[in-house]
């Protein structure tokens, strides 16, 4: 069987409908916080985009969103969605960790979720420098963890708020941490949104 650092991993969740994590809109927290307090406006990056909501969604409050993502299959059906709404969205098929080589300094901030929680944990410190890489120095970084305190196998991969603290720094500085204002139903107390900095 495939890992999850390969993408014939992560076509195959899509085109057995294994697929668990979609949501069928923008995530709650990214929403609630947009209301409340957005981010400045600019180039934003989106990891792990799959099915291009949350892109599509700062698209349309003024962001200059870039999805990412592994699967053509997940690419091809946030290009499709995005022409059907007719939001001026752009997506790419990538492996997150070679984002730095083509996209250095390129972003005012990074809407981080679920891309975390994805990948192989023994790699977490290498997306965070990738994902420091892309970001302009005191650029934003907007994220929310989940699944918090979890363990078992994954993906998703359990995460933990002293975990996230140490990977940030030096390359991140935390301005704010809290459960955020809203999540899914079934996400409910297990996930945990940070802005930080980039340093």
């Amino acid at each position: 069987m495939a890992s999850v650092s390969d993408v014939a991993f992560w076509e195959t969740l899509y085109e057995r409908g294994g697929d668990g994590w979609e949501l069928g809109g923008p995530a709650p927290p990214l929403v609630s916080y947009l209301d409340a307090t957005p981010p400045p406006a600019g180039r934003v990056a989106v990891p792990g985009c799959g099915r291009g909501h949350d892109v599509r969604l700062l698209a349309r409050r003024g962001y200059e969103p870039v999805g990412f993502d592994f699967a053509p299959a997940a690419v091809a059906a946030a290009r499709a969605l995005a022409a059907a709404e007719h939001v001026p969205a752009r997506f790419e098929q990538r492996d997150v960790f070679s984002l730095a080589d083509e996209h250095a300094a390129a972003f005012d901030g990074v809407w981080e979720y679920t891309c975390f929680c994805a990948i192989d944990p023994a790699r977490r410190a290498e997306y965070v420098s990738v994902l420091a890489a892309i970001v302009k120095s005191g650029g934003w970084l907007l994220a929310c963890f989940y699944p918090m305190g979890a363990t078992g196998g994954g993906p998703p991969f359990g995460v933990r708020e002293d975990e996230v603290s140490r990977l940030l720094a030096p390359a991140f500085r935390i301005e704010r941490a809290a459960p955020p204002a809203r999540s899914s139903p079934r996400r409910q107390g297990q996930e945990w949104m940070v802005l930080a900095v980039a340093c």
